[in-house]
């Protein structure tokens, strides 16, 4: 028996949320997808609204992580308290609402545990290690296989989590950087691994932005408010086929769809 599980790249702005609504059940029906793990933290372009997540989850997720913008709207705190299905990273200040790690129903009985965690380099370092976080929950979970999103700047820091949790992880993937990496792999002992997802939102831009507002930015221009780029979408992830027997990846394969 294997499992397979899609996870989606950060979803940017309205226009990203509805190519999400329009491609992801589709996607899932045409690949047999269990379960589903979608970055949402960009959905309102910095942060994301409660009716925003409960439109992620209508569209097909059956979980939703955020990342270093989890606060860019603050009516989300409340959302984070009542709606389990929602993680910011787990090594925040327990000061703060929400959770960073669940353990979820999937397919046959499955329990499957979703760890959220962002990173230090070049990021907010105002948060405790991801590493010792990933330790000290590990060792409690109750989770028949573990699924990581590492939000995160460096390629190095991702690449070290990766490898930190190989064998003690399913999946560790990265997102963050809106760019889809080429290193899709599975490690030695067993734990499929991607460095970056990519996004899904207006493929032709910047990161989802407007192109002429981010080059204003670089050559020096007044600040500007980020706007969403106009045109056609994409929806980008990846596809880990998971043996639950076993406790290891058997295979990880980038997806990209384009309007």
């Amino acid at each position: 028996m294997t499992v397979s599980i899609l996870v989606v790249g950060d979803v940017v702005s309205e226009a990203g949320l509805d190519c999400l609504s329009r491609r992801l059940r589709p996607l899932q029906r045409e690949e047999k997808i269990d379960f589903t793990v979608v970055n949402g933290e960009n959905a309102a372009g910095c942060g994301l609204l409660p009716w925003q997540a409960e439109a992620i989850l209508d569209a097909g997720a059956d979980v939703i992580t955020l990342g270093n913008h989890t606060w860019g709207k603050l009516k989300i705190a409340d959302f984070l308290e009542r709606c389990p299905r929602i993680l910011r990273p787990a090594n925040y200040s327990w000061r703060v609402p929400g959770r960073g790690w669940g353990v979820f129903d999937g397919p046959r009985g499955l329990r499957i545990g979703v760890l959220n965690l962002v990173g230090r380099v070049n990021m907010d370092p105002n948060v405790e290690n991801p590493f010792t976080t990933a330790d000290r929950l590990l060792k409690q979970a109750e989770a028949d296989l573990v699924l990581v999103d590492f939000h995160a700047e460096a390629t190095s820091e991702k690449l070290a989590l990766g490898w930190y949790l190989d064998g003690r992880a399913a999946a560790v993937w990265g997102t963050h950087t809106h760019v889809p990496t080429a290193d899709a792999q599975v490690l030695p002992r067993g734990t499929g691994y991607l460095t970056d997802l990519g996004m899904t939102g207006p493929a032709r831009s910047i990161l989802g932005i407007r192109p002429e507002q981010s080059i204003n930015k670089f050559l020096g221009g007044l600040p500007q408010r980020y706007e969403a780029a106009d045109g056609p979408c994409k929806l980008e992830g990846a596809v880990f086929t998971v043996d639950p027997e076993q406790k290891r990846c058997l295979s990880v394969r980038p997806v990209a769809l384009r309007d």
